[in-house]
């Protein structure tokens, strides 16, 4: 049976998914949206962000995920992706407001890019030069704009994205002193690639024929798996938390950087100089104000 924890930590929680088939996020997005005022106090916002043949969608709303009617019509909507990201806000910097919801999202090189982050980064301010800077005031997209600085100046000679080999060396340098702010768990993707950073709490697991039934975390749903995924079809789920109760989710390590490509894992590489850092706890259910 679901939990129905109450959970105070301080910290946002991540959900993506990428696969090497379009596949549905229903079933993930039911348990996960639960989080955003339900079980557990993660009430400041929440936005979901995938790709489809033709382009992108971006829904962001800044009421709890639990209560918000677009996250009803999210979960009545066919999504069928190859990559999503999706976020549950817990406010430490920044106001609640739609400005301050993730995923963030920027263009470049003809690419659309989103990014969602868990974590706290205390007193970070990266000199930024342009062309990207953040329309909130979040800690969250002021890094997402430096990542992408980052990444334009590495490769401001190309006319086409690189290919995410060459992005993951550029991004796991880049990590390294953002780190030292506080804890930095994020997700970036242009729809190929999933970027996926752990500083302190990340699970991840791998679906693939034969496919299981799973049940949620959080809400008593139970699905099999096999009913909506073909036999060609794999994906792996990554989130702060693992959504399942009866699925092997394995724990990312402190400092890992993972790049997962066609629904599995294509790259991994550690920096042992990460640090993790004590999480900040808040009362239950106080949602800042105004």
């Amino acid at each position: 049976m679901p939990t129905n924890r109450r959970c105070s930590s301080a910290m946002c929680q991540l959900l993506s998914m990428n696969c090497n088939n379009t596949a549905s996020i229903q079933f993930s997005f039911t348990g996960f949206s639960e989080r955003g005022g339900h079980t557990s106090d993660h009430v400041d916002g929440w936005g979901i962000a995938f790709y489809e043949p033709t382009g992108s969608r971006l829904f962001i709303d800044d009421k709890p995920a639990y209560e918000s009617p677009l996250a009803r019509f999210v979960k009545g909507y066919e999504i069928k992706s190859k990559t999503v990201v999706a976020h549950i806000r817990k406010a430490t910097q920044g106001e609640v407001g739609l400005a301050n919801c993730h995923p963030f999202q920027r263009e470049w090189l003809g690419q659309t890019w989103f990014f969602a982050n868990n974590g706290d980064l205390r007193n970070y301010y990266p000199e930024l030069s342009g062309p990207y800077f953040p329309i909130g005031s979040t800690d969250s997209e002021r890094a997402f704009c430096y990542l992408m600085q980052v990444l334009s100046r590495a490769f401001k000679d190309c006319v086409r994205p690189p290919a995410w080999t060459e992005v993951a060396e550029v991004l796991f340098e880049a990590i390294a002193p953002i780190t030292r702010h506080g804890n930095f768990n994020f997700t970036l993707t242009n729809g190929d690639a999933l970027f996926v950073h752990c500083s302190s709490s990340l699970y991840e697991v791998n679906r693939q024929h034969p496919f299981p039934k799973a049940r949620l975390v959080d809400v008593d749903v139970e699905m099999d798996l096999s009913a909506v995924n073909g036999t060609n079809d794999r994906m792996v789920v990554v989130a702060t938390e693992p959504l399942t109760v009866d699925e092997p989710w394995t724990a990312l390590q402190t400092g890992e950087l993972r790049v997962y490509v066609g629904g599995e894992l294509a790259h991994a590489r550690v920096n042992p100089g990460v640090e993790r850092f004590p999480v900040p706890t808040v009362s239950v259910g106080r949602r800042p104000s105004l």
